[in-house]
């Protein structure tokens, strides 16, 4: 029997500190003179007493460290937890969103997807506004301590080849798990207050800089406007575009430039590789609506640049409906967003390193094939991969592949077309936010789905974001066994 005491007390601390957090908007409101402030304060003081009596009724083991299995249910549990009660402001709030809505709202804040489903977002109560950005920039500094500190160990989809003791660069090794969780958390902090003051400068009000910057960084896409960032002057899209793209590098690698490795950036496969990603793409976009659209050089590259960045890193903006764009970048769209960022970042979806390895996998049985005596070691960023790394991959990419598919199914079988089921089934799976077509397009939102189909996706954002593998480990017989 898995004693489960140890994972209660992180969760309840966890669930406490979310209903302190929730002091921030109450005071947003009470700043503005928006009457809407008892909402949070309400909340607020439920969370925290939730979460403080459940801390304290396990607080007999919080000295245990954890085992294997405890690590596996906590991550997972910290992620169902906390939108449980990060929901209940939207329930008794100005939206009196039914918990299905509420729910899913809250999911996709924490998890950094960015699907919405709520509209007329221009006349939400400031709170509600900076509430929503809060749970992504959580979710952003959430997901990345979790990518450092947790999935390594737990050897899940190859992300054991980013452990700790693996990152010796220009002959410094990096300190451990906590002191780097503890300077990332400075560096996202810095990278937010940039953003924000990027913002301003470029004529944003106070409250859209910081929701906005909170949402490029967690790369989360809950924007003020229902227009997304098409209610903004065009050249707010550009500083989006260099945000973004900071997010979804590796923090780890800021951390070592901030130690005086200042080619950390460079030298690392991952990033190179999610630059060439980005520039062709945006490229053939660009191409695409200069031959297709008769559009000038500058709106073409802006428009293109913006739009693949935010899908590309899973950000989920939108500067105009892309879906009138043509089938290419329709179907260009879809593929870019199952390919994400780099490890070890805020973005999301299968992660760069993944299809590197993947490559370097196929590669390599093609060589042997031409060669069947030779030796053909598969590296990675210096390091010799391991088969369990190698069958990690391979199991992530088999997993997600059939999730995804199982997903569109389903979804379908709620009544769906097959255009929003497979897009939405993509979009919540690797948290991208926008799905295609008129319903949950860039145009459109997730509300008129019906409610079984809302759970089905609240529940793939959370398969996704923590990597399919955690969640589907708690699922099988052996994992319950002594």
């Amino acid at each position: 029997m898995v004693d489960i005491r140890p994972v209660g007390y992180v969760i309840g601390l966890l669930v406490a500190a979310l209903g302190a957090v929730m002091l921030l908007p109450m005071a947003a409101d009470l700043i503005t003179g928006n009457e809407h402030w008892d909402v949070f304060f309400v909340s607020s003081i439920l969370t925290m007493l939730v979460g403080g009596f459940l801390a304290l009724a396990c607080s007999n083991a919080s000295g245990a460290g954890l085992t294997l299995r405890q690590t596996f249910i906590l991550t997972s549990g910290v992620w169902v937890a906390l939108p449980i009660f990060a929901a209940i402001p939207f329930v008794i709030g100005h939206t009196e969103a039914s918990y299905t809505d509420a729910f899913f709202e809250a999911m996709s804040g924490l998890t950094t997807t960015g699907s919405t489903v709520f509209s007329d977002l221009e006349h939400m109560p400031e709170g509600l506004l900076l509430w929503r950005g809060l749970m992504q920039w959580i979710g952003g500094i959430g997901i990345i301590v979790v990518a450092m500190a947790f999935l390594p160990e737990l050897r899940v989809g190859g992300m054991q080849i980013f452990r700790t003791e693996g990152f010796d660069t220009f002959g410094k090794i990096l300190p451990r798990a906590g002191e780097i969780a503890s300077q990332i958390a400075v560096i996202y902090v810095l990278l937010t207050a940039l953003c924000a003051l990027s913002y301003g400068a470029l004529g944003l009000s106070p409250l859209d800089s910081v929701v906005h910057a909170m949402t490029t960084i967690a790369t989360g896409g809950f924007a003020n406007y229902d227009a997304s960032f098409g209610a903004f002057d065009p050249v707010v899209e550009y500083a989006a575009v260099v945000f973004m793209i900071l997010a979804a590098l590796p923090f780890v690698r800021y951390v070592q430039m901030l130690a005086g490795g200042f080619g950390a950036l460079m030298v690392d496969s991952q990033v190179r590789g999610f630059l060439v990603t980005l520039a062709v793409a945006a490229g053939l976009m660009m191409l695409w609506q200069i031959s297709q659209h008769e559009r000038d050089l500058g709106p073409a590259l802006r428009k293109s640049l913006f739009n693949v960045t935010s899908i590309l890193t899973g950000t989920g903006y939108a500067s105009e409906d892309y879906m009138a764009w043509g089938a290419f970048p329709v179907t260009m769209f879809f593929f870019i967003g199952l390919v994400g960022g780099c490890a070890g970042s805020t973005a999301c979806s299968v992660k760069i390193f993944r299809y590197q390895l993947l490559f370097g996998a196929v590669m390599t049985q093609v060589k042997a094939l031409h060669s069947p005596r030779g030796v053909f070691p598969l590296r990675y960023q210096g390091q010799d991969v391991g088969d369990d790394v190698l069958n990690s991959v391979m199991s992530f990419f088999v997993l997600f592949t059939v999730t995804l598919g199982g997903l569109s199914v389903a979804l379908a079988l709620t009544g769906l077309d097959f255009i929003t089921s497979v897009s939405s089934a993509g979009a919540a799976l690797a948290n991208i936010g926008p799905g295609l077509g008129d319903t949950v397009g860039p145009a459109g939102n997730f509300a008129g789905l019906n409610t079984t189909a809302k759970w089905i996706l609240s529940a793939a954002m959370l398969i996704g974001r923590l990597e399919l593998l955690v969640v589907y480990a708690l699922f099988t017989i052996r994992f319950w066994r002594r």
